[in-house]
């Protein structure tokens, strides 16, 4: 009886402590950004997490325009107002054709945000064709970085190269930072 009493007590032990063992030593690449509008105003935020299945986009926003906006990943790390050009063309290592009605499309689309009248928006979406692994061709870490910039328009999903998504709304540089998933938290 002893025995069984030891190992169960044991069992539990490990059945308690073995999920927090793992995790404390996984880590997952995270960015952020905070989103710019062409006088300077905050209109958001955004959290990127590397996952086995592609890059998290956690979004946040505020003050928007209501409607239908694109948002995309732009090729630089640059947000110069008014018009953040600075930030250059859609993300696309791949040199894809622009838009998902088109085809594949390329590593920056992403789909159309409809902001509500009050302007406020939370989202997610998972963008499979993108990474914050350093040195990799779908890296968002090249030499020049890049941005998260949103559009005054809906985004076509098949105009080359743009989708006719009209002028850049707001912009934001994109930041490395590390956390670590699953591991002890901070008191």
């Amino acid at each position: 009886m002893k025995f069984i009493t030891q190992f169960a007590l044991a069992g539990t032990i490990l059945l308690l402590c073995g999920p927090i063992l793992p995790a404390a030593s996984q880590t997952a690449a995270t960015a952020k950004t905070q989103l710019k509008d062409s006088k300077g105003k905050d209109v958001g935020a955004a959290d990127f997490t590397q996952t086995p299945a592609g890059v998290l986009i956690k979004l946040s926003l505020k003050g928007l325009p209501a409607g239908d906006h694109a948002f995309h990943i732009h090729t630089v790390g640059k947000c110069e107002p008014p018009s953040f050009e600075s930030a250059g063309g859609h993300f696309n290592p791949g040199q894809a054709h622009h838009g998902m009605l088109a085809g594949e499309g390329h590593a920056g689309d992403m789909p159309n945000l409809h902001v509500p009248a009050n302007g406020a928006l939370a989202v997610e979406v998972l963008n499979d064709k993108i990474t914050l692994d350093k040195g990799k061709p779908n890296s968002l870490f090249d030499n020049d970085g890049s941005s998260l910039v949103i559009h005054a328009k809906a985004d076509d999903y098949k105009t080359d190269p743009a989708g006719n998504a009209g002028d850049r709304l707001a912009c934001g540089v994109i930041g490395a930072s590390s956390s670590t998933v699953g591991g002890p938290q901070p008191r």
